[in-house]
Order: structure tokens, then C-alpha cells, then sequence
């Protein structure tokens, strides 16, 4: 069996199929029709088995049985299965996922834990930052010292919510990032106070309303790791104790 054959076998596992199923397929294409005897010849079937793969091959709609003596198969087309077997993934996915929507608000019977979430990679840091602001409704922190962190699609829903009527407030020493956001309306940006030092691990901070925060920390190589809360008590409350201290002055 060539590597090639291999992989389609595996593919095809992926997409529902069983390892003999896989082979049967691939051989009745081989052949455009065939016996079990047949069929056998050439995959790695045994001929007792064929019958009962084929069944559930037909089952599924991916070949035809000719009630001949001996009995002849023959696969539909390499279209038709391929559309077959999308609808049968499709169909797999949506009930997969409906039980996953049915389910994930049940109560388990567990004590409930406060929501505070690890993010890895500057990409998911970035993610996770565009939908806390995007949910923020009435104000926004937004505070880094690099540049590079206020990417494109985060300096334009900074400015989409201020213009959505979203108190904003940037915090950052750097001359550039403030020049980011100096003639946008509706954003307020200002510099940490003057006795804080730049500590060159630190990322970036989000604030959205009084429930939701986000604070990232630099590692190697350009990699962000955060933390985030939204909706709980411990982001409530490590916003209460940020805003309280001079770290970041919300008027």
C-alpha cells in the first residue's frame, strides 16, 4: 500500500469512514465495479468482511449493489460521495454543537468558580482585547507602553466605540502611541503618573465598563501572555483596587 493510499485511508477515517470502509471505497474506484472476490483481490479486506462493508457503504449512499450472482458493487461518483460525505459531517457538526448550546449553561451541581481565564500568544491576546472592548458599553482603559500592541483593528474599535458615544481613556508614556489616537474625538489620552518606571515585561491593560479587565505581561521572543475577567467579582474588584491606587486616574 503506497504512502499516498495511506493518507486518503486516513482521511477519510477523519471524515466518518471506518479503516475497511476507507479501503473498500478506494478499491471499488480501482475497479468501477466489482464482486467481494473482487474487491478482496486488491484491498487489504478480508472477503468475509466485504459484505458487511459494503452494506454499510451503501448505507451511507456511496455505492450501488447489483443483485446479480454473485453480487456486483459499484461506487457512486467521486462528486457524489464528496457531497455525501460534507452533508453527513455537517449534519454530525450541527448536532454535535446544538447538544453543546443545550448543555453549557446547565448547572452541574459544582460550586461556582470565579471566571478568570488565561490567554496565550500575542494573537489570542489580541482577540481576547478587540471583544472586551467591543463590549464595552459606557467607558474604556486602555493602557501599554509598546506601540506595536495597538494593532489596527484595536486603535479602530477604540475609536468605532468612541464614536458610539464610550468614554475612552488611553494610558501610555510613549509619544507615538498617544500621537495614535491625539486627533480622534472622544478619546482622552494621558501618561501614567510621573513616578511610575516602566516595568519592560508589562503588556497591556484593558478596562470595558466596571466588570470586565485584562492584563498582559511580555515573555521571550515577542510572546504576550494575559489574564482576563469578565463579569465576576474578581474583576470588579481588581478594577476597584487599580482605580483606587494613581496606576491608572479615571476621571
Amino acid at each position: 500500500m503506497s504512502s499516498d493510499e495511506i493518507e486518503a485511508i486516513n482521511a477519510f477515517e477523519q471524515l466518518g469512514l471506518t479503516s475497511y470502509e476507507a479501503k473498500v471505497f478506494i478499491a471499488l474506484h480501482r475497479l468501477s465495479a466489482g464482486t467481494a472476490r473482487d474487491v478482496a483481490d486488491i484491498a487489504d479486506v478480508p472477503r468475509s468482511q466485504v459484505y458487511s462493508v459494503a452494506e454499510s457503504l451503501e448505507d451511507r449512499g456511496l455505492l450501488e449493489v447489483q443483485q446479480s450472482s454473485p453480487i456486483r458493487y459499484r461506487p457512486v461518483s467521486v462528486e457524489e460521495a464528496r457531497e455525501t460525505l460534507r452533508d453527513q459531517f455537517e449534519r454530525e457538526q450541527d448536532r454535535a454543537f446544538e447538544h453543546v448550546e443545550a448543555v453549557k449553561n446547565e448547572p452541574d451541581g459544582e460550586e461556582t468558580q470565579e471566571d478568570i481565564w488565561t490567554v496565550r500568544g500575542r494573537d489570542r491576546v489580541d482577540d481576547r482585547t478587540l471583544d472586551i472592548l467591543s463590549q464595552a458599553e459606557s467607558r474604556i482603559v486602555f493602557g501599554t507602553r509598546l506601540p506595536e500592541l495597538v494593532t489596527a483593528p484595536i486603535e479602530r474599535t477604540l475609536a468605532e466605540r468612541a464614536a458610539a458615544g464610550v468614554t475612552i481613556l488611553v494610558v501610555s508614556r510613549r509619544d507615538d502611541v498617544q500621537e495614535q489616537f491625539a486627533d480622534v474625538e472622544g478619546v482622552t489620552v494621558k501618561r501614567p503618573p510621573a513616578h511610575r518606571t516602566d516595568d519592560e515585561r508589562s503588556g497591556r491593560i484593558v478596562i470595558a465598563d466596571d466588570d470586565s479587565i485584562l492584563l498582559s505581561v511580555l515573555g521571550g521572543e515577542g510572546s504576550e501572555t494575559a489574564i482576563w475577567s469578565s463579569g465576576s467579582l474578581f474583576a470588579s474588584v481588581l478594577i476597584q483596587l487599580i482605580e483606587a491606587s494613581d496606576e491608572v486616574q479615571v476621571e
